[in-house]
């Protein structure tokens, strides 16, 4: 399957295929103390293989990261979009931001517009987040876009904390 990436828009962001130069972002989140909740910290070449398996997702199952940028300044802000690696218990819906990003609503402003793209583009009732316990930006992030956290519902590893979005609400 072959999936053209589509260019999303809001007031303030660009959602757009994910670029080369978007892995330097991605490796330096990965190898800061930041990642320790996320996938945790990385070396450049295992950020690498990750990053570009994350990317592949566009090709194999239709959707994947989006590379978000500033519209006003055309600044690269980070990463939101639909992941699924083999082994998922479903699409979930992922996020980060650069330090310099942090506390402007950039992650939730393109979740939400990842979140409709989604309804629309699969016609999905749901998408899981799935957290570690130990992150509360991130819970309280997917808490803030509606999503409940669901005690019974499997995540990656044991003790991960899924929220679940119910998209039938949005057009």
């Amino acid at each position: 399957m072959t999936a053209a990436i589509p260019t999303l828009t809001t007031d303030r962001l660009t959602l757009r295929a994910p670029r080369l130069d978007d892995f330097e972002h991605w490796a330096a989140f990965f190898a800061s103390e930041r990642s320790v909740y996320e996938r945790g910290q990385m070396p450049r070449r295992e950020a690498w293989r990750v990053w570009a398996g994350d990317v592949a997702l566009w090709t194999l199952r239709g959707y994947g990261p989006f590379g978000v940028e500033d519209r006003a300044t055309g600044a690269y802000v980070g990463e939101v979009g639909i992941y699924q690696p083999d082994g998922y218990p479903g699409p979930e819906l992922g996020w980060f931001v650069v330090p310099q990003a942090e506390g402007k609503g950039f992650a939730a402003e393109a979740a939400r517009t990842v979140m409709t793209w989604a309804r629309r583009r699969f016609g999905w009732d749901r998408l899981i987040n799935i957290i570690d316990p130990m992150n509360a930006r991130s819970i309280a992030l997917g808490q803030r876009l509606g999503g409940v956290i669901d005690p019974d519902a499997p995540g990656e590893d044991p003790g991960d904390v899924v929220i679940v979005h119910d998209l039938r609400g949005l057009a």
